[in-house]
């Protein structure tokens, strides 16, 4: 029997398992696709997921992999200068491709020991009190304690679990495609800058992934598919380029090919017992403002330390009913967004108002930070009781007397922080560092921090963490 079996080895998917064998857990994850995908549909990290990735000590990698980019508010179009006061040591997105992060990930889980099986489509699970049993479309048949679907928008895991998926379906549809233009770059650059002025569901972004020549083209469909699982045609990106532009570009030769509408749906439940969901196959929603990659893998960072801390026994009551209380509403919060932004890309004079009203309010550095902060989840907070505000969001990468507080983080552990020596995790040593640092840029004595770097509970000289350390990483030893 496996600890836990992830479906699906996109984004979402690889970061948990990485997660998942940096607390010790025996992880194998099932992959339909024999191969990589050659899509890439995500196409960077927002400012949270960059720390992330350098709180796991990843960042470096990303980096050569990547472009740093810095636009402010990527809402609806309306595009700003990055703000000065948005509260990061990381005030850039890294444009990525899909592949590359996927390849990225997966050389991550397998370092830490993760099996990752190709080819395997599951087609069926079972559950009882103990674990999960899943077979796959081969007739083989394994099972775990745990069994997390990342398996995408028409998850066969969340169908299979029971769980209800509603929301409302697409009204408007998209084009979105990686393939060659012959016609000139001048022409093709004039005509998109023409179009956009009415239409911003249109785009022809050139050199993809350093590619010369190819485009990603973005363009309206004709209406809504009935069978949306099938890709669409070469012949219909020509037919509604010449219909926005006068011209197919020359397009030709492919690379893939797909669509997606404005459908927005979420889990009603992001845990059913020994099932769990994370990703897009725990909410769909418009790719506006790019945050569906994002957000799943930002899912994954909520839940792995918690369900590896179930699995090894060490988990406090309710820690891993708190990645449905946590991450619910941050997945609601981002459908209800995009909603949002499908409304301002509206060709229509209402959305044309808006639009110009919500451009004039981004000249405003507050307005420009917190739809910034939205978009780059930087301003996440969790309810984890009430007191100093810092109390639930992740703590910043400030500077230490020794360093960088995420060069203390790599490891998935708790962290003690302390500017003073007066506090103790004595009792939690395995599960969580205490380090003293009197120069620590912190305002305040101590923090506690989880091991995905939110804080929960902050030194204010009246009591000490131990009702913390017990309520976040269970009973003490000794």
């Amino acid at each position: 029997m496996h600890d836990v079996i992830v479906v699906g080895a996109g984004p979402t998917g690889l970061m948990l398992a990485a997660e998942l064998r940096l607390g010790g857990v025996d992880v194998v994850v099932l992959e339909r696709l024999a191969e990589p995908t050659r899509e890439s549909r995500g196409r960077g990290l927002h400012t949270r997921s960059v720390e992330m990735m350098d709180q796991r000590g990843l960042l470096d990698r990303f980096l050569a992999a990547g472009e740093k980019f810095r636009v402010g508010g990527l809402f609806g179009g309306i595009t700003a200068p990055w703000p000065d006061s948005l509260d990061t040591a990381h005030p850039y997105g890294l444009a990525v491709s899909q592949p590359a992060t996927e390849r990225l990930l997966n050389a991550r889980a397998l370092e830490l020991g993760a099996e990752v099986r190709r080819g395997c489509e599951v087609v069926g699970l079972a559950r009882d009190e103990d674990g999960v049993d899943v077979a796959l479309a081969d007739g083989t048949r394994l099972r775990s304690r745990y069994l997390v679907g990342c398996d995408g928008g028409r998850s066969t895991v969340r169908g299979l679990a029971g769980i209800g998926f509603p929301g409302e379906p697409a009204t408007v549809e998209t084009l979105l495609g990686d393939m060659e233009a012959t016609e000139d770059p001048a022409v093709i650059a004039a005509a998109v800058e023409e179009v956009r002025r009415t239409q911003l569901r249109f785009g022809a972004v050139p050199d993809v992934d350093g590619h010369k020549g190819l485009y990603r083209i973005v363009v309206p469909a004709d209406g809504v598919a009935e069978d949306r699982t099938a890709p669409p045609t070469l012949d219909e990106f020509r037919e509604r380029l010449r219909h926005f532009a006068g011209t197919d570009f020359g397009v030709r030769a492919p690379r893939w090919l797909s669509r997606f509408g404005d459908a927005t749906r979420q889990a009603e439940r992001y845990r059913s017992g020994r099932v769990l969901l994370a990703g897009d196959a725990a909410h769909i929603h418009p790719p506006t403002g790019g945050q569906g990659l994002n957000l799943g893998v930002q899912d994954a960072f909520n839940l792995g330390w918690k369900l590896a801390a179930e699995v090894g026994g060490r988990a406090p009551d309710g820690l891993l009913d708190s990645y449905h209380t946590e991450r619910h509403p941050v997945g609601a919060a981002v459908l209800d967004n995009t909603r949002a932004q499908i409304t301002l890309l509206g060709t229509g004079p209402g959305a044309t108002a808006l639009r110009g009203l919500f451009s004039e309010l981004m000249a405003f550095e507050e307005v420009n930070r917190y739809v910034t902060g939205m978009i780059t989840a930087v301003e996440v907070r969790y309810d984890v009781g009430e007191g100093h505000e810092l109390l639930g969001r992740r703590m910043r990468d400030v500077r230490l007397g020794r360093g960088r507080l995420y060069e203390l983080t790599h490891g998935a552990r708790g962290l003690l922080l302390d500017r003073t020596g007066r506090f103790s995790a004595e009792g939690w040593a395995d599960r969580v560092d205490h380090v003293v640092d009197a120069e620590a840029e912190l305002d305040v004595p101590a923090v506690l921090l989880r091991p995905d770097g939110h804080v929960v509970w902050v030194g204010d000289g009246r009591c000490g963490p131990d009702e913390a350390l017990a309520r976040w990483f269970g009973a003490p030893t000794g």
